[in-house]
């Protein structure tokens, strides 16, 4: 059985290090340099600087150094590139020691149970299109997020791409994505961003903030 998943998982792995390894992390299409929306949304939940924070696929991202910049202290990145990892590393310089970085897949990694205060996720969702693989990233969440912790899910919009970085995606809006989380989740806000690329094009996001209820 583990053969089997390490076989399904090890392509992932390997096509997000060829795209951190072969481009410029700043002119990949879902680069942008400030997660204004995020923090926005970040801000809305109230935590304190002490929360717990996660940001799954967080990877290259500049999240990071803005949360940093905001004075919260506990900030785990995941990603499944430790490529992408390495980037961010090398562009925070010491401050990234202050920073729980998990290379990780987040289909097969481990999460401390009701640990953290602050879900984030900007398009990774919506690249698990086998429902056996989102099922398995609903559970993660439902075990890893507080009680009255708080879910921010960026992905696709059903009116945006259809594809990503040469792979399918599934597109959600407000209603699919507080279909997929359940009950348990509460959608608290949303809203659409246009997220301009590097390269002139847009991509139409949704945005969706959840509270967790138990």
């Amino acid at each position: 059985m583990e053969s089997q998943q390490y076989s399904l998982l090890e392509p992932t792995k390997n096509h997000w290090e060829t795209v951190y390894t072969t481009k410029d992390s700043t002119q990949v299409s879902w680069f942008t340099e400030h997660l204004n929306l995020s923090l926005d949304f970040i801000h809305k939940t109230g935590v304190d600087r002490a929360g717990k924070i996660i940001d799954v696929g967080g990877g290259a991202s500049t999240l990071v150094d803005d949360l940093l910049e905001r004075g919260f202290q506990n900030i785990t990145v995941l990603d499944v590139s430790q490529s992408a990892i390495s980037l961010a590393q090398k562009r925070l310089g010491c401050q990234a020691n202050s920073v729980n970085w998990l290379g990780a897949d987040i289909r097969q990694v481990e999460l401390p149970h009701h640990f953290y205060d602050v879900w984030h996720d900007r398009a990774v969702f919506h690249f698990l299109t086998d429902p056996e693989d989102r099922q398995t990233y609903l559970n993660t969440v439902k075990y890893a997020v507080k009680p009255g912790g708080h879910l921010i899910m960026a992905t696709f919009a059903i009116d945006g791409p259809q594809r990503c970085s040469g792979l399918d995606v599934v597109r959600y809006n407000s209603t699919s994505i507080k279909d997929e989380f359940g009950d348990i989740f509460e959608l608290v806000d949303t809203t659409d961003e246009f997220h301009k690329t590097p390269f002139a094009t847009e991509q139409k996001f949704t945005y969706c903030y959840l509270k967790k209820s138990q």
